[in-house]
């Protein structure tokens, strides 16, 4: 994986942040005070975290040490090997105070929450400044964990702010290679991979020996960032007793536009048992007018009569959801 030493935010330019490779920015986040109070000690990082905490409540994993901070499915993927919770941030915090030197501790875990409602006025001492972006800023926090791999849509800049994460990447062709599971019962939101990256059973997953010849893996330390364009898998360990992350988040398309997976359940349920011969037919109308449209489809249309095919606006957009809504009640 490519790296760049040394990181400051001027380095945060416009050809990173629109790259469609991944990329380490040593450094980038060495001066937060987060993480040199972390680097201090794991108590002084914890104690700096709950200066800024008010109260809100947050979703916290909890699991038991057998699942070893592999947050996943119970056997048969009937649930899960671990309790979902509404927490308060403390309370987690304590009981990750109270494993810090256990080597074999139950795991503790609160992932995506947005910083300025959890934690109002971390930012003014800890962040990124993204331009004209305006992303969504989170904080995952706890003990050691493993992130089974997975997608994000946004863009995403991770900042490790305490402890150590180790990130394995995927190029988005890396699909059919890493077994995904079920697509609307899922851990955290987000289809995930089923492969247990430390003990791969290549017997039931033999793909994903393929995987691993395209994967890109970096440990990054407290003040490492990297950057994570939309789409590329990544499965995240968090290796220390106390480790904090925190990502901004942000897309390259108008907040309008719905998210994908919303078009991939609609396609199963609308093409996907259709004859080949139909389904060939619907692939070469989603190439035309989707995937390789270049707006010369509709340029033999007047502009005033194109509708969809023209640009999309805020005004266009609603009403077109409007119009799915309504085929969708029928």
């Amino acid at each position: 994986m490519r790296e760049i030493s040394g990181a400051t935010p001027a380095a945060l330019t416009d050809a990173i942040l629109t790259a469609t490779e991944p990329l380490v920015l040593r450094g980038l986040v060495a001066s937060w005070p987060l993480v040199k109070a972390g680097l201090r000690s794991q108590r002084e990082g914890i104690a700096y975290l709950r200066r800024f905490y008010q109260g809100e409540v947050v979703r916290a994993l909890i699991g038991p040490p057998g699942i070893a901070g592999r947050y996943f499915y119970n056997d048969d993927i009937s649930g899960f090997n671990f309790d979902a919770v509404n927490a308060t941030l403390d309370a987690v915090l304590d009981r990750v105070l109270e494993h810090l030197d256990d080597p074999c501790p139950p795991t503790f875990y609160v992932g995506s929450t947005t910083v300025d409602t959890c934690l109002p006025g971390f930012r003014d001492e800890n962040d990124l400044d993204l331009g004209d972006r305006d992303p969504l800023v989170s904080v995952w926090t706890g003990n050691r964990s493993r992130i089974p791999a997975h997608q994000d849509l946004p863009d995403n800049v991770a900042c490790v702010a305490a402890g150590r994460r180790r990130f394995t990447l995927f190029p988005p062709e890396q699909l059919s290679n890493l077994y995904i599971g079920p697509l609307e019962f899922t851990p955290a939101n987000q289809p995930i991979s089923l492969v247990d990256f430390h003990q791969p059973d290549l017997v039931k997953f033999p793909r994903f020996a393929e995987a691993m010849e395209q994967a890109q893996v970096a440990e990054l330390l407290p003040g490492d960032a990297i950057f994570m364009p939309s789409m590329w898998w990544h499965h995240v360990e968090g290796l220390d007793s106390f480790n904090v992350l925190i990502n901004y988040w942000w897309r390259q398309s108008p907040g309008y536009m719905d998210a994908p997976i919303n078009t991939l359940m609609h396609a199963i349920l609308t093409l996907r048992e259709l004859p080949p011969a139909q389904r060939l037919a619907w692939q070469e109308v989603f190439r035309h007018y989707i995937f390789e449209a270049d707006g010369r489809e509709a340029a033999h249309v007047p502009e005033h009569a194109r509708g969809v095919l023209g640009a999309l606006d805020l005004d266009k957009a609603r009403s077109m959801r409007a119009a799915i809504i309504q085929k969708l009640k029928r």
